[in-house]
């Protein structure tokens, strides 16, 4: 094999190639219904007609076409597998159903949390010591308060520089020449960028859209290539095992097996996207759980299948993370159900999150204190393993725990009077440096995004609310843009 001339350049390797050839894929049949036409038209499952209401119908026809559209905000998709779920369970269904109420107030970012301004590359997203591709613009099916609308909906945005595009897929040969740049002058510097400071980029997340809708080879693909690249560790970002666990087959999990044999130094993390109980466990006629003879709740057969498949590679964590929405887990009861059982099943819960500030959030977020005060409720009564999920909201300077919140006064500090909330930084997107420092605001209940608290800071040394936008870093050489060490 021909050694390329630029040393960046991307090659498949002989292990790669070896590794690829003993990938197979298989046909996945989803039966998803793209759109509202098919209900507006009856033209979905007979069984499935009766998803929407006809006032619901009515509501969302008047909105095509107009500013209120609802599709044009997100598009609707929805599979068999989860009908099935979310035909007897009112969180489900506010999960993947379309309202009208979505698009009462079209406030919001269209590039939640200036995510562009840490693009390098087209697709990829360097932040903290790790970077997200999108590989993918779709899912199975879609969530109403996806955190990705503006790439789903293939939106055009305005990019920091003034140019407006809809959000580019990564690509492997730009991403592997990025990684092995950048590394390569890391390695050369002592440990840090020469122009960022920054650590190696040693850990990937596979993301989009979801990519377990792309085929075996594909996904196989791109773990091969960042192995091969020097990537320490790659996660895969799914919510498939909700929409359509049959996904999780045989031949992938060989695939999987596959990629351990040939890089077994590299780590693999699922992480899973279920956020509520409904979607793994088997509820009775009565409303209720089935349990087994041990009385602990009976996971659905597909869905569990799927979980055991991954969790019996021990090489592989699973993890589960997922926003507290309004209407569907803003509930403690149900959240520590989910908690409890995901950990039972060999998982482990990772966050929980604000809601971002989306377009149309205020249709889907729950105010900041809520979600603490629901989570926090939820975890009472779980045993320490159990209770290991924190609550994240996603500032632009990076992520950041709400930590805790007051009920009563801190003493000599003026405008805690009814209370206070805690903000810890957790990670910088930037750098690591600010990590641990902490914010203190005046309650608002009613705050759904940090601007409640614009005119309640007591406290800022993590500087959330001083935050200036982060200007472009000048370029070192040609090869590497000049965004790249944002």
């Amino acid at each position: 094999m021909s050694t390329p001339s630029d040393p960046y350049e991307y090659a498949p390797t002989a292990r790669e190639q070896a590794f690829l050839a003993k990938v197979e894929d298989t046909r996945h049949e989803r039966e998803i219904i793209n759109g509202l036409n098919p209900f507006f038209d009856e033209k979905a499952p007979e069984d499935m007609r009766s998803f929407y209401s006809s006032d619901e119908i009515v509501q969302l026809r008047v909105l095509k076409a107009t500013e209120r559209d609802v599709e044009k905000r997100m598009p609707v998709k929805l599979t068999r597998h989860f009908f099935d779920l979310a035909r007897n369970s009112p969180p489900l269904q506010r999960l993947v159903k379309a309202s009208a109420d979505e698009t009462m107030d079209l406030q919001g970012s269209e590039d939640p949390g200036n995510q562009m301004d840490y693009s390098p590359v087209e697709g990829l997203l360097h932040k903290y010591e790790m970077g997200l591709m999108y590989v993918v613009s779709t899912c199975s099916a879609h969530c109403r308060f996806c955190y990705r609308e503006e790439l789903i909906a293939r939106k055009e945005i305005k990019r920091q520089d003034g140019t407006v595009a809809k959000k580019g897929m990564a690509t492997i040969p730009d991403v592997t020449a990025y990684i092995k740049r950048f590394n390569s002058e890391v390695k050369a510097n002592g440990g840090l960028h020469p122009t960022c400071g920054r650590e190696k980029l040693r850990e990937i997340l596979l993301s989009g859209g979801d990519p377990m809708v792309l085929n075996n080879s594909k996904i196989a693909a791109w773990l091969g290539a960042l192995a091969e690249s020097g990537v320490e560790s790659i996660r895969i970002g799914t919510k498939e095992m909700a929409f359509y666990p049959q996904r999780f087959d045989a031949a992938f999990l060989s695939m999987l097996d596959a990629f351990h044999e040939s890089y077994p130094e590299v780590g693999l993390h699922m992480m899973v996207h279920f956020e509520h109980p409904d979607e793994f466990l088997v509820r009775g006629a009565d409303g209720h759980y089935l349990t087994g003879t041990s009385g602990a709740p009976l996971w659905i057969p597909a869905t569990g299948a799927a979980m055991r498949g991954i969790c019996d590679r021990g090489w592989i964590t699973v993890e589960n993370q997922a926003p507290i929405i309004k209407g569907i887990n803003d509930d403690p009861d149900a959240l520590r159900v989910l908690q409890r059982e995901f950990k039972r099943a060999g998982g482990e819960n990772h966050y929980f999150f604000c809601g971002r500030d989306i377009i149309a959030y205020r249709a889907f977020n729950v105010p900041i204190e809520r979600a603490w005060q629901v989570l926090n409720e939820s975890q009472k009564g779980l045993s320490g393993v159990e209770a290991h999920a924190r609550l994240s909201i996603t500032h632009y300077k990076g992520k950041t725990e709400v930590n805790a919140v007051t009920n009563e006064a801190i003493p000599g500090l003026k405008g805690s009077e009814n209370g206070v909330v805690f903000f810890k930084i957790l990670r910088n997107a930037y750098k690591a440096g600010d990590k641990g420092k902490v914010c203190i605001v005046g309650r608002n209940p009613e705050a759904l995004w940090f601007d409640g608290y614009d005119d309640r800071v007591l406290f800022d040394e993590a500087g959330l609310y001083s935050y200036a936008r982060v200007k472009s870093a000048r370029e070192t050489h040609a090869a590497i843009p000049a965004t790249a060490c944002r």
